[in-house]
């Protein structure tokens, strides 16, 4: 008898990776000797969980156009509820930082109100976003005001991890690579835009 594997999909996708993104963070902080350090590693790890869902949320409807398969169709099909779970992981992400302030007293004094703007604006995005991703609220501010707050949302949190990266280069080396990725789903984002551009074009060159 052939083993069906189940499939997630939809809210039972975003359920899953909910899941995967809290144990992990709550097995890193507890397997730790010292709950501060724990945070801390916990912090980074959900940092990289938003990262990388993120990224596949942003440069969905690009593959799907310059490499259409099923992948990248799945990818188009579940963005709602991937973009959900990167919200979901940003807002542990956030969880975690308050409560590694609290521990550690040196940790807010020794930010800036022009360091917190990028986050700040970040969340704010994050939240707008959220609020808008259900078909309820996505009638009640209209299709053409819900595609102006996610396209410009999505294009400043790419900024924002860019720029999160980018500052860090100086600390780490290691912070190139996540900003070259970065930087790198940007261009396939545009590559794409305008790859789409061109084919919806093309009918009405031999027209």
């Amino acid at each position: 008898m052939k083993l069906q594997l189940p499939r997630y999909e939809g809210w039972s996708l975003f359920g899953l990776l909910c899941v995967l993104i809290l144990v992990m963070a709550a097995s890193i902080v507890v397997l730790n000797p010292e709950l501060v350090e724990g945070l801390r590693s916990a912090i980074r790890a959900t940092a990289r969980t938003s990262f990388v869902l993120f990224l596949a949320a942003f440069t969905a409807s690009a593959f799907a156009v310059l490499v259409p398969s099923p992948l990248s169709k799945a990818l188009v099909r579940e963005r709602r509820f991937i973009g959900l779970a990167f919200a979901f992981s940003h807002l542990l992400h956030a969880v975690l930082i308050y409560k590694y302030g609290q521990l550690n007293t040196e940790f807010w004094p020794g930010r800036s109100t022009i360091t917190n703007i990028p986050g700040t604006l970040g969340y704010l995005f994050i939240l707008f976003m959220t609020l808008t991703s259900f078909k309820t609220t996505t009638r009640l501010i209209g299709r053409k005001a819900w595609k102006a707050l996610h396209v410009s949302g999505m294009w400043v949190l790419a900024a924002v991890f860019t720029y999160s990266n980018f500052k860090r280069i100086p600390l780490s080396t290691w912070y190139v690579l996540p900003f070259g990725i970065m930087f790198s789903a940007v261009a396939i984002r545009l590559v794409g835009k305008l790859a789409l551009k061109n084919r919806r074009n093309q009918p009405r060159a031999f027209a």
